[in-house]
């Protein structure tokens, strides 16, 4: 029997194991089983790579995509390059090896709706998430800056001093910090969103809502709204590659 699992702090509402289920029922898929590992602390990641019989793989999630690297074996070099992983694979001699399918999620489910004129890039946060975003922007020769709660080396904007204006310079916005995710719907990041209009793209790394006070707000606007349903489903085919349990 196979052994596939999420690690991640507070999972219960996990896209991943019902993805993984009703993909191995789909494919029939008979040896393997996905399960989530909620951990309250990293320092309990090696208990879980001692105690799981036949485990082959993880995704990884908030907030331990920085946090589990130095508990690894190996990293790939793309991964190294973001400075995350959320996804590790565990060979045969037992070596852990990280890897990070989200850059490849995000540029396959954005590159359908990006035109000539989506040349610069607010990003939303500076987590795990957001190093795979920046880094996937920088893949496509699309200039960013970061938005975050308070200004230091590398931030250019907090978000008191986001203003209508300085927005005007950026038709993407892409939300990596957590707000507005089920059940905190009716929160969202504080932006201008005033300023936006049918030359934005805004993408939210949620996928639950469907469609977040964040998006919301943009299509009322007129802009294009895209949520992390696609992306989450790309990155999760993406690491059953890496696994390569045939």
């Amino acid at each position: 029997m196979n052994k596939l699992g999420l690690l991640g702090k507070n999972i219960s509402y996990s896209f991943s194991r019902s993805y993984f289920k009703k993909k191995f029922e789909d494919e029939q898929i008979e040896n393997t089983s996905y399960e989530n590992f909620d951990i309250e602390n990293i320092d309990l990641f090696p208990s879980i790579i001692e105690n799981t019989e036949d485990l082959k793989g993880l995704n990884v999630t908030i907030p331990y995509k920085q946090q589990v690297m130095p508990f690894l074996d190996k990293i790939n070099k793309k991964a190294k390059a973001i400075g995350a992983v959320n996804t590790i694979r565990i060979t045969k001699k037992g070596k852990l090896i990280g890897y990070n399918t989200d850059c490849y999620g995000f540029k396959n489910s954005i590159k359908p709706a990006i035109q000539k004129h989506h040349k610069k890039a607010l990003i939303l946060g500076t987590g795990g998430a957001s190093k795979a975003i920046a880094f996937s922007l920088e893949e496509m020769g699309i200039s960013y800056n970061y938005v975050s709660r308070q200004l230091s080396e590398g931030i250019k904007f907090s978000y008191d001093t986001l203003t209508e204006d300085a927005l005007k310079d950026y038709q993407i916005v892409i939300n990596c910090t957590p707000l507005g995710t089920f059940p905190d719907v009716d929160s969202a990041p504080n932006i201008p969103y005033k300023g936006l209009n049918e030359n934005y793209i805004l993408f939210d790394l949620i996928y639950n809502p469907e469609e977040t006070k964040f998006l919301k707000q943009g299509r009322e606007k007129g802009a294009t709204t895209l949520n992390g349903l696609n992306m989450l489903r790309l990155q999760a085919e993406k690491a059953w590659s890496i696994w390569d349990l045939k």
